[in-house]
């Protein structure tokens, strides 16, 4: 059914009117008109000089200095398979392959696995049977162990004998090698098998979800009854997995327990979030985390000893995120790890044998990522310049030198460095300029550019892309916030113009980065053309900016972030051209939730929100992020009350448009359920719309599409441009298809 049309005039002046094309949601959501270029399934080969690309169903080789294309080593037509990914061996002499990958979750999927020797041509499959998770060859290449039906099995790729590591495995109770769902989402991992350095032991978790409580959402699929998809998804204050380490010995199929975290009040340790090997063949380190996600321990298990010992810990009066920044020194005697310890992110030497420590990288600035070691020199990201910003540095482990940028030009940049270090290469971005991919050499000189993107650059021009321009500016409570703007064309600086704010605003995330914002960026662009300015502001509890400022929300999630998304509502406000009766927000997961602080809370500020897959009540969600931040219900009731949108559904004035899908597994639709109950009890209209089947990134076909109209009719309605300027003007028809 054909839903109305909305007439209005978008004006242009003679001349813009004659060089710009207006951006459409079809260009956007349906064409796919300003996707930009990308790299697809690349590595670096360990020459140093070469890397490999997956295109048009193929691994193939080029040369990093030229570029030239030097060999095809996995021809997925010609072995009959479509290769969606694909991984070397240590020694580069097979390749790894997967194909008809079915996502699960976010990080999870299941394939049909295969693996090339390029030696011998043979392909031979890992498990012929049925689709299986996480395949991965060890580092002889001798063997690669996978998960089915969610037990660990081995197979020899000499003779194809099957080993069976765990039996036990059955669905919603026992998890072997992967993950389970919260531990995917929320420590930000799958895979849960992990080969030693010389291939001798297998490590893995075992997760024991039997206890953990299940949601249930209903797909619809023209059935005479729908599907029910359950699975097992611990709440605030619920239980969780119990979580054992354990590792199976090649030699004698011997199984050892290492280490079981467990719900019991009397264990202080919850958590395992991550497993790692150092260099030797036998040692093992877990970290290991309390509920509250406030201390650490890492963990040492000298497997042949059959002995442990801590090497660090950490506490803080907040908490602490999990990270990868683990990386051992050869010959085992050192480890690099990074820590918030000095109120900055910054890069730290240990000592095995007695823990001392040595601060290798300091000052009120982040570390952002951590990129590795060589040759006495650590690789490494970090927002020195200003948060908005990342740039790319060398220093030394031991010296007192500065730290040295390889790729410090002003925007957002992101290395891959080779084996050698030799070379790199460098993603680059602004908030104007889409992404460059450029192989760098090991002094930070260009060598050739892989993508420049000009073709979009070129659109961006035809179709009169506004500069964003940056801005700052203190709340009345003393905070500068930073903060990005897109205006109009030709802006009469004397005529108001509505205002949509975007808003994200979750713990330690940024939504203002000098970086390409992608699709949401193209559909601001696309709402600027039709008369709005779009604003966007890092709240308090954002990145980048050091412990004290991400971490000042605890407890209070969404109070700050809504105080300082309402002080730069009220700065745009004040500005000549904007008109303060007409500001809107959108956001979507924690942004839809700060979205409906922000019309609720705001309302006498805010016209208009739109709120996507919103939290609606943080006892809702699940334990591990929940906890993280606001420990639990019954620890702090007010805290979670007292920040629910769901308790302020009396002071809705604007017009709000609320959006869910019903397969989300992440943000249940019961919190636009509940929220939507709210407001039906304090006899508030509202919109809403809500998508059968599509889970928090409400997408597949035309969805976006559909979704994207709904939500450009709603602002154009509700808080769209007032009245035309008397110029040249072009009729603009946006419709539901």
């Amino acid at each position: 059914m054909r839903h109305f049309v909305l007439f209005f005039l978008l004006v242009l002046s003679g001349s813009a009117f004659a060089q710009t094309k207006a951006i459409s949601l079809e260009d956007i959501w349906q064409t796919y008109s300003f996707y930009g270029q990308s790299v697809s399934g690349f590595n670096f080969l360990q020459d140093g000089r070469s890397f490999t690309r997956l295109e048009n169903n193929q691994v193939v080789q080029y040369d990093l200095k030229t570029g030239n294309r030097t060999d095809v080593l996995v021809d997925g037509s010609e072995l009959e398979q479509e290769i969606d990914n694909y991984t070397f061996s240590s020694d580069e002499s097979k390749i790894l392959l997967s194909s008809e990958s079915e996502q699960l979750f976010r990080r999870s999927s299941q394939s049909f696995f295969y693996v090339y020797d390029r030696k011998t041509k043979v392909l031979t499959p890992v498990f012929a049977e049925k689709k299986h998770r996480l395949a991965t060859l060890d580092p002889t290449g001798q063997r690669v162990a996978f998960v089915v039906d969610n037990n660990i099995w081995i197979k020899e790729l000499s003779d194809g004998k099957m080993t069976q590591v765990t039996t036990d495995g059955a669905t919603n109770k026992i998890i072997n090698g992967a993950a389970d769902w919260v531990y995917e989402e929320e420590f930000s991992f799958a895979k849960a098998i992990h080969w030693s350095p010389d291939g001798s032991y297998l490590a893995y978790l075992k997760f024991d979800e039997t206890e953990v409580k299940e949601f249930t959402y209903t797909d619809f699929h023209n059935d005479m009854y729908p599907e029910y998809n359950t699975f097992k998804y611990p709440k605030v204050g619920e239980e969780n997995s119990i979580v054992s380490l354990h590792a199976f010995a090649i030699d004698g199929h011997k199984t050892m327990d290492l280490l079981t975290v467990n719900n019991s009040p009397e264990d202080k340790w919850h958590y395992i979030p991550r497993v790692q090997w150092t260099t030797a063949g036998d040692q093992l380190t877990a970290q290991r985390m309390n509920r509250h996600q406030s201390e650490l321990e890492l963990l040492l298990f000298d497997l042949d000893k059959g002995n442990q010992r801590t090497l660090l810990t950490e506490s803080s009066k907040y908490y602490i995120d999990a990270h990868d920044n683990l990386t051992f020194l050869e010959g085992g005697k050192q480890f690099i790890w990074t820590s918030e310890q000095s109120g900055f992110n910054h890069v730290y030497l240990y000592d095995i044998k007695d823990g001392n420590k040595q601060q290798i990288t300091s000052g009120d600035w982040e570390v952002t990522d951590f990129y590795g070691l060589h040759d006495g020199q650590i690789y490494f990201q970090a927002a020195k310049e200003s948060p908005m910003r990342r740039e790319v540095y060398v220093k030394s482990l031991k010296g007192r030198d500065l730290p040295r940028p390889l790729a410090g030009q002003p925007g957002v940049s992101s290395a891959q460095f080779s084996d050698t270090y030799d070379y790199f290469v460098l993603s680059h971005s602004t908030i104007n300029s889409p992404t460059t991919v450029t192989v760098m050499d090991g002094k930070g000189q260009p060598v050739r550019q892989i993508i420049d993107n000009m073709e979009l650059k070129t659109k961006m021009k035809t179709y009169g892309f506004q500069n964003v321009e940056f801005f700052d500016f203190k709340t009345e409570e003393g905070t500068t916030l930073n903060g990005y703007m897109i205006k109009p064309a030709n802006m009469d600086p004397k005529r108001e113009h509505p205002v949509l704010m975007h808003v994200y605003g979750g713990p330690g995330s940024q939504q203002v980065m000098d970086n390409w914002r992608g699709q949401n960026m193209i559909w601001f662009q696309m709402l600027a053309q039709r008369g709005f300015v779009i604003a966007v502001v890092d709240n308090r509890g954002t990145g980048a900016r050091g412990e004290e400022m991400k971490k000042q929300t605890y407890l209070t999630l969404g109070k700050q972030e809504t105080e300082d998304q309402i002080a730069a509502a009220k700065y745009l406000g004040a500005k000549d051209f904007i008109d303060a009766d007409r500001i809107g927000i959108f956001g979507w997961s924690y942004g839809g939730f700060m979205a409906l602080h922000c019309i609720l809370q705001g309302s006498d500020v805010f016209a208009a929100a739109i709120s996507v897959a919103p939290v609606t009540n943080w006892k809702w969600y699940d334990s591990i992020y929940t906890e993280r931040y606001m420990r639990t219900y019954a620890e702090n009731t007010d805290g979670y009350d007292k920040n629910s949108p769901i308790h302020y559904a009396d002071r809705l004035k604007g017009d709000l448009l609320l959006v869910h899908g019903m397969g989300d597994d992440n943000v249940h639709f019961q919190h636009t359920a509940e929220m939507a109950n709210a407001l039906i009890m304090n006899n508030k209209q509202f919109d809403t719309y809500f998508y059968p089947n599509r889970n928090h990134g409400i997408y597949g076909g035309p969805t976006r599409l559909h979704l994207y109209t709904k939500m450009t009719n709603f602002l154009l309605e509700k808080i769209g441009p007032k009245a035309p300027v008397k110029e040249k003007s072009l009729p603009v028809i946006i419709s539901d298809n």
